[in-house]
């Protein structure tokens, strides 16, 4: 990937990063739209699910330390919702992935 693609690309994860930043901390959450947020989520997924069939993942798909257990759960809960999929469908894929 040539630099002047990966400088775009870093600019446009920045940017959605600050303005989340700016959403929560002024509990204008409307500041990101339903739509612009779905695209990200959408699109992280999908990226990180690649990675993880190559094994070319990252160690942690969040920074622990800007998270919750709860916005953990909220996600999870909306994902496997959007799914279609439910617990027990979960727990088959749970243990897939190699841990190090």
């Amino acid at each position: 990937m040539s630099a002047e693609v990966r400088t775009g690309a870093e600019f446009s994860a920045d940017g959605f990063v600050a303005a989340a930043h700016r959403a929560l901390s002024s509990g204008k959450l409307d500041h990101v739209s339903n739509a612009e947020l779905k695209k990200v989520m959408t699109a992280a997924v999908r990226l990180y699910a690649a990675k993880v069939e190559l094994d070319n993942l990252i160690d942690q798909p969040v920074a622990p330390s800007e998270v919750t257990p709860t916005d953990i759960v909220v996600v999870v809960s909306a994902l496997i919702e959007a799914a279609g999929l439910n617990l027990w469908d979960v727990s088959m894929w749970h243990n897939r992935r190699k841990k190090a």
